[in-house]
C-alpha cells in the first residue's frame, strides 16, 4: 500500500470538498440542511471504514485492507507497516533460533533443556547415544525418572531448588555402557530453567587412571631402594668420620635419598587418596588435643629457629572424620609455616566454630605469598620459588594433600595472604561434621 497524505494535505483536501458544498447550498438557501447532509455523509464514511478494520482485525489482518481515504487511511498504512514490520521481525527471530537449534543439535555433546521441576523440554540429537533419552518420545518426562543413578539424583537434587543458583558438575558412568564415562553439567538459566550438558570423558578418565596407577607403581618400586640406599649412607657416614671428603660425599648421598624418600612417600599418600573413593575409617574426635600435638613435635617445629607457635582453640568442639587423615593434613600446613617463615615469628594454630560450620587454620606472620601465586598452590609440584623450596627440603605436594583429604571430608582450603604481612590456610568444615561436646559430663 502506497504512503498517505499527511495530515495538512487531508485538511486541505477535506477543505476543498466541503466548501463549494457548503457555499452551493448558502446561494440556493439551503446552508443548514448541506450541513446536515455533509455531517451525516461523514458519520456514515467512518462508521463503514470502522466496520471495515473490525472484519480485517478479525481475520488475523493477515490481507490487504480495502482502499480507502482520508484519516482511515493513515490508520491502515500505519497499521499494515506495524504488520510488515512484525512479520520480518518474527521471521528473524525463527531463523535464528532454527541456526540456533541445528548448531546445538550438531555439538558432539549432549544438551538436555530442563522446566523448573526437571522435567525434558527439549534434547539435542547426542543425547539418545549418551544417555537413551530421545525427543519428542521422552518430552515430559522427568530426567530423575529417566536416570535412576543414586550419585545423579543426590547431584540434581529436589525439583525446583531454589539454591540452584550456580553451575553444578558431577561425573559418572553412561547408563548405556559401564566403561564409558560422562561428565555431567548442569547450568541455571532463564526463569527457572536448566541445561543440562554431558560430554563423554572416557579418555581423559582412562588416562587419569593411567596417571594415578603410574605413580602409585612407580612410587611402590621406588621405596624399598631408596630406604635400602638411605640406610646404607647413614652406615657410611658413620664410618668416615675421619675421612671428611668422603664424609661430604657420603653425608649429600643421605640428604638426596631422604628427600627422595619423603618425595615417595607423598605421592603414595597422594595416590591413595586419589584411588580410594571411600572415606575410611571416620568417627568423632577432638582437633584441639591434635594441634597441641603437633606444635610439639620435634620434627614439624625447628628448635634453632624458635618458632613462637601459639594454641588458640576450642576444647569443646569435636569433628567427625578421619583422625590420621586429617592429622596429616595439619601436619602439612604447619610444616609451611615453619619452613617458609623467619625465625623467631609467631605461628597461630586455631579451630573455632563458625557460621557455616567450623574452622581450623594456620597463621603466618611470614613474608606473605603474592595473590597471582593462591589459585595455583594447591597444584602438585607448583612452587611459588623453586630455589628456596628445594634447599628447605620440600616436595611440593603438601597443600595437595591437604586439598584431597577435605575433599574427603567435605571440607574446602581457603587461603588468604598478603606480601609482607603473612599467610593464613583455613580448612573449612560443613555444620554436618561438628558438634560440641559438654566437658563437665566428662570431668564427671
Amino acid at each position: 500500500m502506497h504512503p498517505r497524505k499527511t495530515w495538512p494535505n487531508l485538511v486541505l483536501t477535506s477543505a476543498l470538498i466541503a466548501l463549494p458544498i457548503l457555499a452551493l447550498g448558502w446561494a440556493t438557501g439551503q446552508f443548514w440542511p448541506t450541513v446536515a447532509f455533509l455531517l451525516a455523509a461523514a458519520l456514515a464514511w467512518n462508521i463503514y471504514n470502522l466496520l471495515s478494520l473490525e472484519a480485517w482485525l478479525r481475520l488475523g489482518g493477515r490481507s490487504e485492507p480495502a482502499e480507502t481515504g482520508g484519516i482511515w487511511g493513515l490508520v491502515f498504512d500505519h497499521l499494515v507497516r506495524r504488520r510488515n514490520h512484525h512479520e520480518r521481525r518474527v521471521h528473524r527471530l525463527r531463523q535464528l533460533v532454527e541456526r540456533y537449534r541445528d548448531s546445538v543439535k550438531a555439538m558432539p555433546d549432549a544438551v538436555i533443556i530442563l522446566r523448573a521441576d526437571y522435567r525434558i523440554e527439549w534434547v539435542n540429537d547426542a543425547a539418545p547415544d549418551m544417555l537413551g533419552i530421545t525427543w519428542p518420545r521422552d518430552e515430559g518426562q522427568r530426567i530423575t525418572h529417566l536416570l535412576r543413578y543414586p550419585g545423579f539424583l543426590d547431584f540434581m537434587g529436589a525439583p525446583g531448588n531454589p539454591d540452584r543458583s550456580a553451575t553444578h558438575t558431577i561425573t559418572l558412568p553412561s547408563p548405556l555402557m559401564d566403561d564409558r564415562w560422562l561428565e555431567m553439567r548442569l547450568i541455571p538459566y532463564g526463569e527457572r530453567q536448566f541445561l543440562l550438558l554431558t560430554r563423554d570423558t572416557t579418555q581423559l578418565h582412562r588416562l587419569e587412571v593411567i596417571r594415578r596407577d603410574f605413580v602409585a607403581n612407580v612410587s611402590h618400586e621406588l621405596r624399598t631402594p631408596l630406604t635400602v640406599l638411605y640406610g646404607i649412607a647413614e652406615t657410611l657416614e658413620e664410618d668416615l668420620n675421619n675421612q671428611p671428603e668422603q664424609l661430604r660425599s657420603v653425608q649429600m648421598l643421605r640428604e638426596h635419598s631422604e628427600r627422595m624418600k619423603l618425595l615417595v612417600d607423598d605421592l603414595l599418600l597422594l595416590s591413595r587418596l586419589e584411588i580410594d573413593r571411600e572415606k575410611g575409617t571416620q568417627d568423632w574426635f577432638q582437633p584441639a588435643p591434635l594441634l597441641k600435638e603437633l606444635a610439639e613435635e620435634p620434627s614439624l617445629v625447628s628448635g634453632e629457629q624458635q618458632h613462637d607457635i601459639r594454641l588458640d582453640t576450642d576444647p569443646t568442639l569435636e569433628l567427625y572424620g578421619n583422625r590420621n587423615e586429617l592429622r596429616s593434613a595439619c601436619a602439612n600446613l604447619l610444616f609451611n609455616a615453619v619452613k617458609y617463615t623467619p625465625a623467631g615469628t609467631r605461628i597461630t594454630l586455631s579451630w573455632h566454630e563458625d557460621t557455616n560450620g567450623a574452622s581450623l587454620s594456620v597463621e603466618d606472620t611470614g613474608p606473605g605469598i603474592a595473590s597471582h601465586h593462591i589459585p595455583r598452590l594447591t597444584e602438585r609440584f607448583y612452587r611459588v620459588d623453586n630455589g628456596r623450596t628445594q634447599s628447605r627440603g620440600g616436595t611440593g605436594l603438601g597443600l595437595a594433600i591437604v586439598k584431597h583429604v577435605l575433599l574427603r571430608h567435605d571440607g574446602h582450603l581457603a587461603i588468604d595472604s598478603q606480601i609482607g604481612r603473612g599467610s593464613r590456610f583455613t580448612c573449612r568444615f560443613p555444620r554436618g561434621r561438628v558438634r560440641r561436646i559438654d566437658t563437665r559430663q566428662d570431668s564427671v
